[in-house]
């Protein structure tokens, strides 16, 4: 049976490294302590070569973390992602690999990075980049039930070292996804491209609901619900809600990295840097609509990137609580079970932002008798930003459906 090693076991690795576990022998590898379910850790990058006939990177690719969209960043220089930690574990692997073995990169780079740097420091095994499309929170499902799974050769060869992983694979999934197989650049295209539609989706989505709110007399749910249904020319219903902008450890960062990738090509134009404007524009939109409110304080009720984790790497609630605080002055607090945050008893009437989703968030903090609902969550006299647009009314409480200026 194919014997597998996992080097880097942090978030990704971790959750990715236990489903494997379930089906093949695996050991990990990390410089931190880990404390996986189902499989053991080694001492070394060497034990951990030496065990594997498959050896898997999940190595970060960080940024500055002012780079992670909590907090602007269209002001900040364009720049690449860090390839150092990557780089220095490839270096180790080589020394200990041959072959027979079989190096897999799973982690974010962009276009041309793995021929350029990265491929030719493994010169004693064969080598593959595959990165997953995956979100936090929700490694493990994602990881059985992908979408698709990109296989990058040298030359987009769909046989040898891309057969033998998509056989790897076959027994692990839940679905029947496609096999994308193309060279190192176009899989690096796919991933990172993937991220950059769904911001920039989200962006023209979230302009919709600014238009909604400054022309008046729009429910923007009417105008994307029919975009939704015209697949003819636009894809897909997904991310195709108006609410909240993006966010998560991957997507703003993406974007940034690709806006220092079309200077250095010369592209002559910057769609990625308007993107990530309009997100800081539209967070600005909202942070006046709480302000307007005319109360002393603003809680945002949801506080990680996305509801049920604990993750706040590029935080749309976290942006909207920057210009709240550092534009207008206005204290911010967070309401959120999964990060710990949860404002005063005595904060008294605010301005709330139901920043997650209320139908799978905060409707369980409410009391299931409506006449007592308002005491659940919000005090009496508080306003309530609704952009999802869901929440019913609370008695003693304005809810404003952000995005909905319908007159009737």
């Amino acid at each position: 049976m194919t014997k597998v090693s996992m080097i880097g076991v942090g978030k990704l690795g971790q959750a990715c490294a236990e489903v494997m576990a379930e089906t093949y022998p695996l050991v990990g590898y990390d410089v931190a302590p880990r404390e996986p379910k189902n499989f053991p850790m080694v001492n070394s990058i060497k034990e951990a070569v030496e065990y594997g006939d498959i050896i898997f990177i999940a190595a970060p690719t960080p940024h500055d973390p002012k780079y992670d969209g909590r907090e602007p960043t269209a002001h900040l220089p364009n720049k690449d992602f860090d390839y150092t930690i990557v780089k220095d574990i490839l270096k180790d692997v080589n020394q200990w690999v041959t072959r027979k073995q079989l190096v897999v990169l799973i982690s974010t780079v962009l276009p041309g990075t793995t021929r350029r740097e990265l491929e030719p420091l493994i010169t004693n095994a064969r080598f593959i980049y595959n990165p997953y499309l995956i979100a936090m929170g929700t490694v493990a499902w994602d990881f059985v039930n992908p979408e698709m799974l990109m296989i990058g050769t040298e030359d987009g060869s769909e046989t040898g070292d891309a057969k033998e992983l998509i056989e790897f694979y076959q027994p692990m999934m839940n679905n029947d996804p496609r096999y994308v197989v193309g060279t190192w650049d176009e899989c690096e295209c796919i991933k990172i491209f993937y991220n950059t539609f769904i911001s920039a989706k989200l962006s023209l989505v979230n302009m919709i609901q600014d238009v909604a709110e400054k022309q008046g007399n729009i429910n923007v749910d009417v105008v994307t619900d029919a975009l939704k249904q015209s697949d003819r020319r636009i894809m897909g219903p997904g991310y195709m809600t108006a609410g909240m902008g993006d966010g998560g450890a991957c997507h703003p960062r993406d974007n940034i990295a690709l806006r220092w990738m079309g200077e250095n090509l010369g592209l002559g134009y910057d769609l990625f840097d308007a993107i990530m404007e309009a997100r800081e524009v539209q967070a600005m939109n909202l942070a006046e609509k709480l302000v307007r409110t005319g109360l002393h304080a603003v809680v945002i009720v949801g506080k990680a990137y996305k509801p049920h984790v604990p993750y706040e790497a590029g935080s749309y609630s976290l942006l909207v609580g920057h210009f709240v605080e550092k534009v207008f002055g206005i204290p911010v607090y967070y309401y959120d079970d999964y990060t710990g945050d949860k404002p005063p008893d005595t904060l008294g009437a605010a301005a709330y932002l139901l920043a997650h989703d209320p139908e799978t968030t905060f409707m369980g903090c409410l009391d299931p008798d409506p006449e007592k609902q308002g005491l659940s969550l919000f005090p009496e006299g508080s306003v309530i930003i609704d952009p999802w647009r869901k929440c019913p009314d609370i008695p003693g409480c304005t809810v404003i459906h952000y995005g909905n200026t319908r007159l009737c």
